[in-house]
């Protein structure tokens, strides 16, 4: 997993130095209680770099290592943040050999640490989101690290959600209308200034509904810096080791994942909110590029792919918007989230011109359809 910072542990005198978010000492208790054995000397914990929601910490007992996944520490949005959700499916996909961390523990009991949490194995390996591991990585295995994202999707979305025990995980009929109504709900309790790009977005996206691709598991917040690789001996891409960060999982449109995924490479082939610069020029691939190679692993029908994108960028501004306002009431660990809400009007603004041929499509049909009424 990434490197971590910011760590706190067990001092010479059994003192314990605080982490936001991590009560090692409560932590120690419960395990000791509900999982005796599993600890086999003092904890240590790091804050994990890279997560703008959930906060995930690096957690050790000098002979083990664990990763814990636990909720913002402020506004915490309905339905999101589900511990035990993320801690399901893991445990679901782990055991069908998808690449996910090994599932440790869960806890609901929210009196251990404020939240529920989990634990999981700490998985070895790079995130390929921090300047000093992209300049090690050749042109060669920039395209491999993006060939083998879409593979990886592509092995998600044929995985059938019944046969991992996820089949009752989400309701596939009525999907992206209910996305869509369940994250403008969201962002009203987000907002921190009115936005009138967002509202013209949202009508756009519900004027334009396309029909619904196959129902199947879709991540929610796929993209290249939510992956760990594994390297091989000589330090090149080998194979993606897990996919972490599965909060937003769900049954449904798994094209939804396709249309995040266009946004999350557009922003990052200019260094933008939440991706480092990946540049075509240093062998990443382009938007286009990780679609084609979609497009040849699949039989879905990508026709509709640009509303799918008009989504992402209205997901993501709604996510951002969040971050923003947590990041305002001084509850969000780590560094970065003072530049969050400048994001949100761009990413707005790229929904809208994600939308815009859908529109005028939609308009230009409803028009020629009451022209040819009698």
């Amino acid at each position: 997993m990434a490197e971590p910072s910011t760590g706190a542990g067990t001092g010479a005198e059994g003192r314990i130095d605080r982490l936001a978010g991590l009560d090692l000492e409560a932590l120690t208790r419960w395990l000791d209680a509900h999982h005796p054995g599993r600890r086999r000397g003092p904890l240590e914990a790091s804050l994990i770099t890279g997560g703008f929601s959930n906060l995930t910490y690096r957690v050790s007992d000098g002979t083990s290592r664990w990763a814990l996944r636990r909720p913002p520490l402020a506004h915490t949005l309905p339905t999101a943040h589900d511990m035990a959700r993320e801690h399901r499916i893991i445990s679901a996909l782990y055991p069908a050999g998808f690449p996910v961390p090994e599932p440790v523990a869960m806890c609901e009991d929210v009196e251990v640490l404020g939240a529920p949490f989990y634990l999981m194995s700490f998985v070895d390996g790079v995130v390929l989101d921090r300047p000093d591991v992209l300049a090690r990585l050749g042109e060669q295995d920039a395209t491999r690290s993006c060939d083998l994202l879409v593979d990886t999707l592509l092995q998600l979305h044929a995985l059938d959600p019944a046969a991992v025990g996820l089949g009752d995980l989400g309701r596939p009929d009525g999907f992206l209308e209910r996305q869509l109504r369940r994250w403008t709900t969201q962002w009203n309790s987000s907002q921190t200034q009115p936005r009138p790009a967002m509202h013209e977005l949202v009508d756009r996206l519900g004027a334009t509904l396309p029909q619904q691709s196959t129902p199947g598991i879709a991540h929610g917040d796929y993209r290249l810096t939510n992956v760990i690789f594994a390297l091989d001996d000589a330090g090149g891409v080998e194979r993606i080791a897990a996919v972490v960060d599965w909060e937003m999982a769900t049954i449904g449109d798994p094209l939804t994942d396709v249309g995040l995924l266009v946004v999350y490479q557009e922003l990052s082939n200019s260094a933008g909110f939440v991706m480092p610069l990946l540049a075509p020029e240093a062998g990443f691939a382009t938007p286009a590029e990780l679609v084609d190679r979609y497009a040849a692993g699949t039989s879905r029908d990508l026709g509709a792919l640009s509303w799918y994108i008009g989504f992402g960028w209205f997901k993501l501004a709604v996510i951002a918007e969040g971050i923003h306002r947590r990041h305002l009431m001084g509850k969000t660990v780590g560094p970065g989230f003072d530049r969050v809400g400048a994001s949100v009007p761009k990413l707005l603004d790229s929904g809208l011109a994600a939308t815009a041929t859908d529109t005028a499509t939609a308009t230009a049909t409803a028009t020629a359809t009451a022209t040819d009424e009698p």
